[in-house]
C-alpha cells in the first residue's frame, strides 16, 4: 500500500489549502473559489432554512422517544441530501478530493451542517459589509472628486476604511479555513480517528509478532525435537552397541554407521540454524543468503536480485523471511516444479515476489503465512497472497526502506 508523503487528515483527504500561495495564485482558480464562497452563503441558508422548517415540523417527534427514530430518520436524510451537496461545491469549486467509501456518522453530519451554516451565513454578512464598504469608498471618490472633502478627513476616512476592509479580509480568510477544516473532519477521517486508527495497527502489529515469535520457537523446539534430537539418540545407541561389541568387524561396521550418522546430525543442526538466522545475512548481505536458500532448495529456483543500493538490516533480514518461508512451504506441500524469486528496490520500498507453478491452494491464516504477515507489518509494509486451487502461489512483500 503506498503511502502519502503528507501527514493528518489534509493529507489523507488530499484537500487544497486555502492559504496555499501556489494555488491562489491563478486567477481563474481565485475566481472559482470565489463563486464557491458565495455559493456556500446560499447553501448555508438552505440549510438553516432547512433546520428551521423541518425542526419546527419533527420536534415534538423527536422529543417522544417512540417516534424518535422515525424523525430521526427524516432530519438525516435531508441532511445527508444537504451534505452531498456540499460535498459536490467543495469538490468542483476548490478541488477537494475525499475518500470514496468512508462513512460518516449521524452525529458528524449534524455537527457540520450546524457549523456550516453558521460560517456561511456569517461569511454573507462579511461579503455585505465589504459591498457596503466598496459603496463607501465610491462615495468618498466622489466627494473628493467634487471637491467637497478636506485632505484630513480624507486621510482619516481612508484609515478607518484600511482598518475595517483588512478585518474584512481577515475574516473571510479565517472562515474559508474553518470551512475546509469542518469538511476534512465530516468527509473523511478526522485527525483523532487517524490517530486511533495508527494506535490499532501498531497494537495488532505488536500482536502479530509476538505470535510469530511463539510460532517460531515451537517451530525450532519441534524441529529439534523431532529431528535432532532423535538422531542423537540414535548415534548414542550406536555408539553403545559399537563399545559392547565382542566382535572388531561388527564394532567398526557400527562406528562407521556412528560416524555416517553425525554428519547427518550436522547438517540438520545446520538447517535449524539457518533457519533460525543465517549467519550468511550478517557476513554477506541478502543477495548471499538468497542464494543460500537456492542452494538448500530441493526445487529448481531462480533468483533475480534487482536491489544495488544497501539495505537497512530489518528489511533484509524480513525479505529474506519471506523468500525462505515461500520456498519452503512450496517445496513441502505445492508439488511445484519451478520457483521464481525477484527482489527488487523501487524508490523507498523494497518489492519481494515469490511465484511457484504449484498446485496453489495456500492458507493465508495459517502460521507459517500468518507469521510472515506480522513480521512484515511490524516494518510498515504489506504482504499479499494470491494461490487459487490449480496454481500458481503468489507471494508478494512491500517493505518501506526509509
Amino acid at each position: 500500500m503506498t503511502r502519502a508523503a503528507s501527514h493528518g487528515p489534509a493529507g489523507a483527504l488530499g484537500t487544497a489549502d486555502p492559504g496555499d500561495d501556489r494555488s491562489a495564485a491563478s486567477p481563474p482558480l481565485r475566481l472559482r473559489r470565489g463563486l464557491g464562497v458565495l455559493l456556500g452563503c446560499a447553501t448555508a441558508l438552505l440549510g438553516a432554512l432547512y433546520f428551521l422548517v423541518v425542526g419546527v415540523l419533527l420536534g415534538p417527534f423527536l422529543l417522544w422517544p417512540r417516534t424518535r427514530p422515525d424523525a430521526l430518520r427524516v432530519l438525516m436524510a435531508g441532511a445527508r441530501r444537504l451534505t452531498a451537496l456540499e460535498r459536490i461545491r467543495r469538490s468542483v469549486f476548490f478541488g477537494d478530493r475525499f475518500p470514496e467509501h468512508y462513512k460518516t456518522s449521524d452525529q458528524k453530519i449534524l455537527r457540520y451542517l450546524a457549523v456550516r451554516c453558521y460560517t456561511g451565513l456569517l461569511c454573507a454578512v462579511v461579503i455585505g459589509l465589504l459591498g457596503f464598504g466598496a459603496l463607501l469608498a465610491g462615495l468618498l471618490m466622489t466627494g473628493v472628486a467634487r471637491g467637497s472633502l478636506g485632505w484630513d478627513e480624507l486621510l482619516t476616512q481612508a484609515v478607518l476604511g484600511s482598518v475595517l476592509l483588512f478585518l474584512d479580509l481577515q475574516g473571510l480568510y479565517s472562515l474559508a479555513a474553518l470551512d475546509t477544516r469542518t469538511a476534512r473532519e465530516c468527509f473523511g477521517p478526522s485527525e483523532r480517528e487517524l490517530l486511533q486508527q495508527r494506535i490499532d495497527e501498531l497494537a495488532a502489529s505488536r500482536a502479530a509478532v509476538v505470535q510469530a515469535v511463539d510460532v517460531e520457537r515451537r517451530r525450532i523446539e519441534r524441529d529439534l525435537h523431532d529431528g535432532v534430537q532423535q538422531r542423537l539418540v540414535a548415534l548414542a545407541m550406536l555408539l553403545g552397541r559399537a563399545r559392547r561389541s565382542r566382535d572388531p568387524e561388527r564394532a567398526d561396521a557400527l562406528l562407521i554407521q556412528a560416524h555416517e550418522e553425525s554428519q547427518g546430525v550436522i547438517n540438520e543442526l545446520r538447517e535449524v540454524a539457518w533457519r533460525v538466522y543465517p549467519s550468511a545475512l550478517d557476513s554477506f548481505g541478502l543477495e548471499e543468503a538468497l542464494s543460500g536458500v537456492a542452494e538448500r532448495c530441493s526445487i529448481p529456483l531462480r533468483i533475480r536480485f534487482e536491489a544495488g543500493a544497501p539495505l537497512p538490516q530489518p528489511v533484509e533480514t524480513a525479505a529474506y523471511f519471506v523468500v525462505s518461508e515461500a520456498v519452503t512451504n512450496a517445496a513441502k506441500h505445492s508439488a511445484a516444479t519451478a520457483i521464481e524469486v525477484r527482489v527488487a528496490l523501487t524508490g523507498e520500498r523494497l518489492a519481494v515476489r515469490v511465484e511457484d507453478n504449484g498446485r496453489g491452494g495456500a492458507d493465508p491464516a495459517g502460521s507459517g503465512l500468518a507469521g510472515l504477515r506480522g513480521r512484515v507489518a511490524a516494518l510498515d509494509g504489506v504482504l499479499h497472497i494470491d494461490s487459487p486451487l490449480g496454481g500458481p502461489t503468489t507471494i508478494s512483500a512491500e517493505l518501506p526502506c526509509a
